[in-house]
């Protein structure tokens, strides 16, 4: 059991996984470059004669056995390496995601002023779910709404009503890039392991696909009231959105260690959204309404 009570079983049986398929295919793919290199070890000495007879003029019996060897190591090491890339996957897509939706709650200092939250990007519900159980554990009255690009509302509330809070979830489609809510709507914004993933039919290096993503955090901090806290955890991309953050003038901002996910450096950025936001050149929204505390 973890910090939460919990083990990636239960975790497992309740979201399952989005993304299988990846995971599967490395792990068949480590298994068969590990029967390879152990049939290496053991007609090593057929190997070294197969290399001669293929190439007499190249391999010499001690290059033959050098090279046998050689191959044979890397055969192993991939299988090692690809047995690793499959359970990092699995892990990452399961109970890290658990882990992090935790410490992204943990982020929020004071949940007992939040009315309203939004989950950029809910997916199957585990971070949503988390902010809605951290709801329930406060007595709040609060809400918090899960928006997704596909239509997996279904299988969302299914999931918060295993979780016993569905009273606290809703469901909507939409763009990130576009969020269907008006200005200063949310006390709370939170994303987990999705803006990395808006803009990708552009490329994920290109300028298109950076420009996109900016766009998604332009939407968090505009629907976020004054005072209101953001949270976002994800993959390779966090140094762009702490430097688009500061250009937004947010406050507070603050990155977490360094964790592994999905084979890659991944940080959980928090932030806060002053009370005197300057918008552009010449235009300041006051926002007063975050109770009391601006």
């Amino acid at each position: 059991m973890g910090k939460t009570g919990r083990d990636w079983t239960q975790i497992y049986a309740i979201y399952g996984m989005d993304d299988w398929q990846t995971p599967v295919f490395l792990l068949i793919h480590a298994i068969i470059f590990s029967i390879s290199s152990v049939m290496f070890l053991i007609y090593f000495d057929t190997v070294c004669y197969s290399f001669q007879m293929i190439l007499p003029a190249v391999f010499t019996a001690g290059f033959a056995r050098f090279a046998a060897g050689f191959t044979g190591s890397v055969t192993a090491l991939s299988g090692v390496c690809l047995f690793y890339a499959a359970g990092n996957i699995f892990y990452s897509s399961v109970a890290l995601r658990w882990e992090m939706a935790q410490r992204m709650v943990s982020a929020v200092h004071d949940w007992s002023t939040v009315r309203t939250a939004l989950d950029v990007g809910c997916g199957r519900g585990i971070l949503l779910n988390a902010v809605a159980m951290q709801l329930k554990k406060e007595g709040s009255s609060g809400r918090v709404v899960g928006l997704d690009r596909k239509n997996t509302t279904l299988s969302t509330l299914r999931t918060a009503g295993i979780e016993g809070v569905q009273e606290y979830v809703t469901c909507r489609e939409g763009d990130a890039r576009r969020l269907p809510f008006p200005d200063n709507y949310f006390d709370v914004v939170v994303s987990a392991g999705f803006v990395h993933t808006v803009g990708k039919e552009f490329g994920q290096k290109t300028a298109a696909a950076s420009a996109e993503r900016m766009r998604v955090l332009g939407e968090v901090v505009r629907v976020l009231k004054g005072g209101g806290v953001g949270v976002v955890w994800d993959l390779v991309h966090v140094p762009e959105y702490v430097q688009r953050l500061h250009e937004l003038k947010m406050e507070d901002i603050r990155v977490s260690e360094r964790v592994t996910a999905y084979m890659v450096s991944s940080h959980i950025v928090s932030f806060r959204k002053p009370c005197q936001h300057v918008v552009g050149p010449s235009e300041v929204r006051l926002d007063w309404r975050f109770n009391g505390i601006c």
